[in-house]
């Protein structure tokens, strides 16, 4: 199983941390990841498997939230079988 998270705000130290660090907290694993800054605004995608999770996908999702709004960038997860449905044409 996995999960895709994206994560925006304003750029400032520490995001790939706090995102990395509380990821590892649940047992998530960071399979890939690509991230810019455009013009201040941070920008993460990342692919996670969650195979091994120590917690349900939505206790997941609100984990990941509540990291987001400790240091002000949103953050948002959704299983990859719902992100793959909802892109295909």
């Amino acid at each position: 199983m996995r999960a895709i998270i994206t994560v925006m705000g304003n750029d400032r130290t520490g995001i790939i941390a706090k995102v990395s660090n509380a990821l590892a907290d649940i047992e998530a694993n960071i399979l890939d990841i690509t991230q810019t800054t455009m013009q201040g605004i941070f920008t993460m995608v990342m692919l996670v498997d969650i195979s091994k999770c120590s917690v349900e996908f939505g206790e997941f999702a609100n984990i990941l939230e509540q990291a987001g709004r400790e240091i002000n960038v949103v953050i948002s997860a959704w299983h990859e079988d719902i992100f793959n449905s909802m892109h295909k044409i």
